[in-house]
């Protein structure tokens, strides 16, 4: 929307990014609750840690967990200042001084979401196809996840702009980011993991 004029973006904002947005956020609880059912059906009560089938899609979920809470908690939170912002605009009143940083903010954490898309499609897919080995530091290695995934989600909450938010400023960059997110879980799994 960064080429549309003012009054078309204004409009769009009001009417079609709440729409849109619904989707979004509504699609994303389905995905989770669809993956929580299939894991549940898997494992039928009987979660095995240790199982190369359980740690794959484990770390799927992991990255799947948090764009969901990302949608939900950043994402639409922040979208609902800037659709209210500029409903209040078009009507004559003042717009929301907050509405560009929540503006960011949101962008952030979809970018964010997008990069841990690569990783998550990848774990899940895996699970089935090519599963994790299950021996090893199971410690160190969901230690390395939760740290990896941890530091790229401070980033959407608390970055602005500069170094930390540079790879995700252009979609060329938010993908090679996914790619190298996804890089380096593989490479925790092949370091802590063994057969």
């Amino acid at each position: 929307m960064a080429e549309a004029d003012p009054a078309t973006k204004s409009a769009a904002t009001q009417k079609l990014v709440p729409r849109a947005l619904a989707w979004f956020r509504w699609s994303a609880l389905l995905t989770f609750l669809s993956g929580a059912a299939i894991i549940g059906k898997r494992v039928g009560g009987s979660l095995n840690g240790s199982d190369p089938w359980t740690i794959t899609i484990l770390t799927g979920a992991v990255f799947g967990t948090v764009m969901l809470i990302n949608v939900w908690g950043v994402i639409w939170r922040n979208q609902k200042v800037v659709i209210a912002s500029a409903r209040a605009a078009a009507s004559g009143g003042q717009a929301n001084a907050a509405a560009p940083a929540a503006a960011r903010r949101a962008l952030l954490a979809s970018r964010t979401n997008v990069v841990f898309s690569v990783p998550m499609l990848f774990f899940m897919g895996a699970a089935t196809h090519y599963p994790l080995p299950g021996g090893g530091n199971h410690l160190a290695y969901w230690a390395g996840i939760l740290v990896l995934v941890g530091l790229l989600e401070i980033n959407a909450l608390t970055a602005t702009t500069g170094t930390s938010t540079k790879p995700i400023e252009k979609i060329p960059g938010v993908i090679v980011t996914g790619f190298v997110v996804w890089a380096i879980a593989y490479a925790l799994a092949r370091a802590f993991l063994s057969v």
